[in-house]
């Protein structure tokens, strides 16, 4: 939608969860879920027009995003493993913003348990 001359995207609040595929089951959700569904900390800030705040439902995106440091609001090796195509994201935006990638991320991202689930969803979607 286009408000004063500036595009909006609206969502609602929702959850995920992940079967045997990239593509997510998705319900309504609560904030502190949807917060937490997102791929990295830094993406899973809300703005609410109400207050002029912003709300870290993580409790770690505002300190990321002043850190310059990827992160998954879950571990890492579950966010990955539920859709490989973030360890890409992640990269794009480390280089991107220059910002560091976290240890725990790294380890997850070069993990063979990723690589195999990566493998797994690209046979299924041939």
């Amino acid at each position: 939608m286009r408000v004063n001359g500036m595009d909006l995207d609206l969502v609602n609040l929702r959850s995920e969860t992940y079967a045997d595929s990239r593509i997510p089951e998705m319900a309504f959700g609560t904030p502190q879920q949807d917060a937490m569904r997102r791929d990295f900390t830094i993406n899973s800030l809300f703005y609410n027009i109400n207050t002029g705040m912003v709300e870290d439902f993580t409790e770690r995106g505002l300190e990321d995003l002043h850190a310059g440091l990827i992160r998954t609001p879950l571990p890492a090796s579950e966010t990955f493993t539920d859709d490989p195509l973030r360890v890409l994201r992640a990269i794009r935006f480390g280089a991107r913003f220059n910002f560091e990638l976290d240890a725990e991320l790294m380890e997850a991202a070069s993990s063979s348990q990723v690589r195999l689930s990566h493998m797994k969803f690209a046979e299924t979607s041939e």
